[in-house]
């Protein structure tokens, strides 16, 4: 029987309810991290030795290998996830097979734990396009993957990537090699990555904020089409109407058609034509698109610095971005990063002027009210959003959580929560928890959750509290 949520604003009231305790209390620095995939798992990292996962499905936790992060976990110490797990290899958008059948993938790495349910892409070689769901796996070293029978057998020409969790965790105060890693959940591996082009410490408050492709079970595309030509460095859709630029930073994946498989960012568009980063095989008019967050790039906004960083998986490389327009206040304690990929609003999802997937929203946090955001396509601030009323202030303590048409804000240490509609510019109160917290602390863990059947979806905002174990849900009406 399909699930129906019923619940109805002023006639049900919403209900802070208590989960499962953290294992160890919130301190200053420590997250969580949220996973878009189907298990949704959160990664909860409090020390530089311990992290902890979420599940909200069983409402449990269990703690993971340490992080052994170089330094300190403080103020500016941040983590996100990412749509796509390369296992224990780094500076790579891809792996590849060592052999397999129509149905098996023999892969290059040593699994940990069950797959099932997770899905595999295919980039190039036999099958080249499709994204599969995993059926099984073996356990351990060139570890194989099963998956429903496909027209040709998998070979070592096959190059894949797993649509499995992958959290990537900053440190802060002085860095050093080990302040920046990423868990991967397939592997069951912590991994260092290049902390070069980072300033040589990290204090305050900060971010980190992922673009990814894949949302939950499926893609997020922004747009989808056919192609009406090509060339190597372009993709043709000659019935557009895009205006110049607006994809700029995004990315393209070929679906189906000549071409299946590949993955371009997009540097930059006209009207009709994408340019990219010269194809493997160039398109034609067979080939089915979709434009997509893009899954290279990481994103590091605070360290009370207007100064912002770009992280690329593929190239393990961190970058300094120079904005055309500066941002004109530095974040502080208490700030916030979202990307906002899912507004409702015909504005914000209208193809020829795409709003969805190319804002960073921010809240500069330090005790006042003020919110910007970074255009990433066109890489500007835009500074001071106008929004009413805009006389709430946040500062230490304030923890934060994006769903669709809203972001969710709690206040400091006060319990009270906030919706703000980003497409509307309108903030409400929402609700007050009725939990004790401790002492407020930089670190943001708040996060959702959502129960999905069919086309129903029912959200849920949770947040572990301020230096403390104690961690709340409430079903958003």
């Amino acid at each position: 029987m399909a699930t129906t949520n019923g619940n109805r604003k002023l006639l049900d009231l919403k209900r802070w309810e208590q989960v499962t305790p953290a294992p160890v209390a919130s301190v200053a620095g420590s997250f969580i991290a949220s996973s878009r995939h189907f298990r949704q798992q959160q990664l909860y990292v409090q020390a530089v030795t311990v992290a902890y996962l979420y599940n909200p499905f069983e409402d449990g936790w269990v703690q993971t290998p340490s992080p052994a992060l170089a330094g300190t976990l403080a103020a500016g110490a941040a983590g996100v996830a990412g749509a796509w797990s390369t296992g224990t290899t780094v500076a790579a958008a891809s792996l590849t097979a060592t052999g397999g059948t129509t149905t098996t993938i023999i892969t290059n790495q040593t699994l940990a734990r069950s797959l099932a349910g997770y899905s595999i892409h295919i980039i190039s070689g036999p099958n080249a396009g499709v994204t599969l769901p995993i059926v099984s796996n073996t356990i351990g070293a060139t570890a194989t993957i099963t998956v429903a029978a496909q027209a040709s057998a998998f070979t070592s020409s096959t190059v894949y990537r797993l649509c499995t969790p992958v959290w990537y965790v900053l440190g802060s105060g002085t860095l050093a090699s080990g302040s920046f890693k990423k868990y991967d959940f397939a592997t069951n591996t912590w991994t260092t990555l290049v902390n070069t082009g980072l300033p040589a410490s990290l204090a305050t408050d900060g971010k980190l904020i992922s673009t990814p492709s894949w949302l939950n079970s499926g893609y997020k595309a922004f747009a989808t089409g056919t192609a009406t030509s090509a060339t190597g460095t372009t993709l043709v859709n000659s019935a557009k109407t895009w205006t110049t630029n607006q994809w700029t930073n995004y990315q393209v994946r070929i679906v189906s058609g000549t071409g299946a498989g590949q993955i371009r960012a997009i540097t930059s568009n006209t009207g009709t034509t994408l340019t990219v980063p010269t194809w493997t095989i160039t398109p034609d008019a067979t080939s089915v698109y979709s434009i997509e967050g893009n899954d290279d790039f990481i994103y590091y906004i605070g360290n009370g610095a207007v100064t912002m960083y770009r992280y690329s998986i593929s190239g393990n490389s961190w970058s300094t971005l120079s904005p055309t327009a500066a941002r004109a206040g530095a974040p502080v304690a208490g700030m916030s990063a979202h990307w906002i990929y899912g507004e409702s609003s015909t504005i914000w999802s209208d193809e020829s002027v795409i709003i969805n997937g190319r804002r960073i929203y921010s809240f500069r946090g330090g005790g006042v009210a003020t919110l910007d955001y970074y255009d990433i396509a066109l890489n500007t601030w835009v500074s001071g959003v106008t929004y009413a009323p805009a006389t709430e202030t946040f500062t230490t303590g304030t923890k934060y959580t994006y769903i669709n048409d809203k972001l969710y804000i709690q206040k400091d240490q006060t319990n009270r929560w906030f919706e703000l509609d980003l497409s509307e510019s309108n903030m409400n109160g929402w609700t007050t928890m009725q939990g004790v917290q401790g002492a407020a602390i930089v670190g943001d863990t708040a996060f959702d959750a959502t129960y999905y059947d069919g086309a129903t979806e029912i959200h849920y905002v949770y947040m572990l509290m301020n230096t403390s174990t104690l961690m709340y849900r409430q079903m958003v009406i």
